[in-house]
């Protein structure tokens, strides 16, 4: 899956786990996932930059949307689109 860059993306939930040690980016992504409906919209903030393949990994996996990723000089953003059932 290739990376995308994006911005201004407007998510209807957003998780800060900037300066959280893996795996918690993925763990959190679980857990957060769960409490949306289909069609939503999830940010992920972190400064894990193994998460640049790790999410959009577990996307192509999970069959939920990598929607992309922007980059802020102290962390990145991840947006994820939960899958429709």
């Amino acid at each position: 899956m290739s990376l995308r860059f994006v911005a201004g993306v407007k998510a209807d939930v957003t998780a800060d786990i900037v300066y959280m040690m893996c795996p918690m980016h993925l763990l959190k992504l679980e857990e957060m996932m769960k409490t949306l409906a289909p069609g939503q919209v999830l940010e992920i903030l972190t400064d894990y930059d193994g998460a640049l393949e790790d999410i959009p990994g577990w996307c192509g996996k999970t069959g939920n949307e990598f929607i992309g990723v922007e980059e802020t000089s102290d962390f990145f953003k991840f947006y994820i689109r939960k899958k429709e059932r």
